[in-house]
């Protein structure tokens, strides 16, 4: 088992294979913009949605086309493409020092107040991947309308060890 020296955690990439995840290859940019940027010692990602391959795996409202379970896969999918960035901006997971912050923003429907539990999908990931290095503030918004119809966009803002 691989093991962080510097506080005896389990790898981020080893938990991913304990957890019987693949990192899905990071998604290229749908405008002119980076997929991420790195200032000093802290990564932005731009915002990643629930791919599966080179399709999303949900489109539509939470709450409307989507069940609470569904919603919560599609953040949680979203979540490992925001990992897959990550990897492709540090070489590593293991350049994490922490996970800052996640903000996630979601198409919903009227009446549709979980939010929170279904960002849990991300944030539960993250906790199961990063450990103690994942415990991060997060931030919910909601949109009217999103790109390509997704139900969830995710950034991520990351602490690096350099």
């Amino acid at each position: 088992m691989n093991t962080d020296v510097s506080t005896g955690q389990t790898s981020p990439e080893q938990r991913l294979v304990e957890l019987g995840l693949t990192l899905p290859p990071a998604p290229g940019p749908l405008g002119a913009y980076e997929p991420w940027v790195i200032s000093g010692q802290t990564l932005i990602t731009s915002g990643q949605f629930c791919w599966r391959g080179d399709s999303l795996a949900y489109t539509g409202r939470m709450g409307t086309n989507l069940t609470a379970e569904e919603s919560y896969d599609a953040c949680r999918l979203a979540a490992l493409c925001g990992f897959a960035q990550i990897k492709d901006a540090l070489g590593t997971l293991d350049r994490v020092a922490r996970i800052v912050r996640l903000e996630g923003t979601m198409q919903v429907g009227i009446g549709f107040r979980d939010h929170p539990l279904a960002l849990n999908g991300a944030s539960d990931l993250i906790n199961d991947v990063f450990g103690e290095r994942g415990k991060h503030t997060r931030m919910i918004y909601s949109n009217p309308e999103m790109p390509l119809n997704a139900p969830v966009l995710l950034a991520f803002t990351v602490e690096i060890i350099t």
